[in-house]
């Protein structure tokens, strides 16, 4: 199983060049791939900026949205810069995508919230059209809107959820499932069901499986870890507390976590940070490697 890092884009206050320098660092040490987490309404780096940034910054390391709220976004927009990224990365780029679920992040960008499954199907549809180079647009001499990707028809996706429409999107338009922070013992039940929509639709091969969990070592930087957590999560009130406590805060955790991901069949997970500190790259590192 792959082992990839999130960027701590979504941690308020982190200075660009620290963003630039976990970067660099997560590709020194041997990490698989970058993440990034997407929010509209709240004090963060915008994914696809930073995944720019980083693929600048970088010449191998993956390169993943995990995940972007894909229907908050204009889709022909959206499959111009995600193609433009895969191209100037030489085809490093996972979209992971996923409709959302807090109303202000679509308030925010002037979408309508309770349309965002239609919206996410027709985005994905549009997405695909537009990568294989076809014209999005109605009417004679319609033109092609981006470049295509690196990787070909497509940029390859990710999708989000654990509902009976993921499995539909997988099925029809996804490269495998992300099964977002649940932790292992949730998404288990649900990799079964992703296997057999993908082989009721006749896709070769399997699904590519992604998870993420969230982490922070050292005792100095465990208040802030918390702090971050509370905050980034408010919405879910008491909810909130029970993640910044599932956090990942020491070395047999994660190894204990990195192991159930493994044994469930999983492909990749992004161990993200709740402390925008460099030095948590090398402290992760020494423990997955």
């Amino acid at each position: 199983m792959r082992i990839g890092i999130g960027l701590p884009n979504p941690v308020p206050g982190t200075p660009g060049t620290v963003l630039v320098e976990w970067a660099r660092r997560a590709e020194e040490r041997g990490f698989s791939g970058l993440a990034t987490i997407d929010r509209i309404a709240y004090p963060s780096y915008d994914s696809l900026t930073t995944l720019a940034v980083a693929a600048g910054a970088t010449t191998r390391i993956g390169l993943v949205t995990n995940i972007l709220l894909a229907p908050a976004y204009p889709a022909v927009l959206l499959a111009k810069t995600s193609a433009s990224i895969d191209q100037l990365s030489g085809g490093r780029l996972t979209l992971g995508l996923a409709p959302g679920g807090r109303p202000d992040d679509f308030t925010h960008s002037g979408q309508d919230f309770a349309a965002r499954g239609r919206r996410f199907d027709e985005l994905l549809e549009l997405l695909h059209r537009a990568w294989r180079g076809e014209a999005v647009a109605e009417g004679p001499g319609a033109p092609a809107v981006g470049p295509r990707p690196a990787q070909g028809d497509a940029v390859p996706v990710l999708i989000g959820g654990t509902s009976e429409q993921t499995l539909r999107r997988i099925a029809r338009w996804g490269a495998g499932w992300t099964a977002g922070g649940g932790g292992p013992e949730m998404v288990g039940p649900f990799v079964d069901r992703v296997r057999a929509a993908w082989r009721a639709a006749g896709r070769p091969g399997e699904p590519r499986l992604a998870a993420l969990a969230y982490f922070s070592l050292g005792p100095e930087v465990e208040d802030a870890s918390r702090g971050y957590l509370m905050d980034y999560y408010a919405f879910l009130g008491p909810y909130a507390q029970m993640i910044a406590d599932g956090a990942l805060r020491t070395a047999d955790a994660i190894r204990a976590t990195v192991a159930a991901y493994a044994d469930l069949g999983f492909d990749e997970l992004y161990l993200d940070p709740t402390v925008a500190r460099v030095d948590q790259v090398d402290r992760l590192a020494d423990v997955v490697f």
